[in-house]
């Protein structure tokens, strides 16, 4: 598992790389970033999440049970994070950084960073790529409304109304119907949904290449924000699951997904967010790219508590 993770981590940085060597040869503006931010926020994570729905998976009582607890959990916790940080930091929010810093500490990248790992540890458990598409969900409600409201500063973000219809939301409800109803896409439409659905990695890392081509490198080491948001996601927060997760009367390999999952670096939609509000895309940048790098240590190491 060492190893699988290990080899897995470094294969998404490859991914980034291809992004940085796009910008530094001028071959892609910056400015690009956004208009991919776009993309992969309404058009190929939305995919991802029917394709992933669209397995022969047997829904049952157990099932719905479990998607219940698995999304009670990690929306608490990811709550939980971001409200005590909230209470320390407030009287600095008017620094973007210190925002940043805070919804880093919570988001996950446990769908684009997760599922090919989660493929890769756990191949005979089909199971585990749906309860990622619960913890996607989770954070994009959180993402739309309160996260984008913090990157901002501005209540407007906070509304029944984001909350309610959002690209995550609108397109787990498609899945979901057509996963209860046992509907399949036509093949040639299945196809498409699935290729789009598999864009998502290779995209959300070339775009943290690509940013990380725009950010000086003293810049990118020398923020202790950007260490402490990193050390709260990929280390506090998988060991506050573990701690919830371990005694509780479910199998070995939800227990084992959950905590895997809350064990993947910053999200690469904190950056997303913060190019479609237009604040603190820097900080958000150095808080994923470093996230990612420093996965190479933090998700076999915690790995192996398994």
């Amino acid at each position: 598992m060492f190893l699988t993770t290990l080899i897995n981590v470094l294969i998404m940085l490859l991914y980034g790389a291809i992004g940085y060597v796009l910008i530094f040869t001028k071959k892609c503006k910056k400015e690009t970033i956004g208009s991919l931010a776009t993309i992969l926020m309404y058009v190929c994570a939305p995919a991802m999440v029917v394709d992933a729905f669209q397995q022969d998976i047997e829904i049952n009582k157990e099932l719905i049970y479990e998607m219940l607890i698995f999304f009670g959990i990690i929306t608490a916790v990811q709550i939980l994070i971001i409200g005590i940080l909230f209470l320390i930091f407030r009287k600095k929010f008017d620094n973007v950084k210190y925002r940043v810093c805070t919804i880093a500490s919570a988001l996950g990248n446990c769908s684009f960073f997760g599922i090919p790992l989660i493929k890769a540890l756990l191949p005979n458990y089909p199971k585990a790529v749906i309860f990622s598409c619960v913890y996607f969900v989770s954070m994009n409600l959180l993402g739309w409304t309160l996260v984008s409201a913090i990157i901002a500063k501005d209540k407007k973000y906070i509304s029944i109304k984001k909350t309610l219809i959002n690209p995550a939301i609108i397109s787990a409800i498609i899945a979901i119907i057509l996963f209860s109803f046992k509907v399949k896409l036509p093949s040639s439409l299945g196809n498409m949904v699935s290729i789009l659905g598999k864009m998502t990695t290779p995209l959300c890392m070339f775009m943290i290449g690509m940013r990380l081509a725009t950010v000086s490198f003293k810049e990118l080491w020398t923020d202790w924000r950007v260490y402490l948001s990193i050390g709260i996601k990929q280390i506090i927060m998988p060991l506050i699951v573990f701690l919830i997760v371990w005694w509780l009367p479910l199998s070995y390999e939800f227990k084992a997904t959950i905590y895997i999952f809350s064990a993947c670096p910053v999200a690469a939609v904190v950056l997303s967010y913060a190019e479609l509000v237009g604040e603190g895309q820097d900080s958000a940048c150095k808080a994923v790219i470093l996230g990612t790098i420093l996965a190479v240590l933090t998700l076999p190491l915690l790995v192996l508590i398994l």
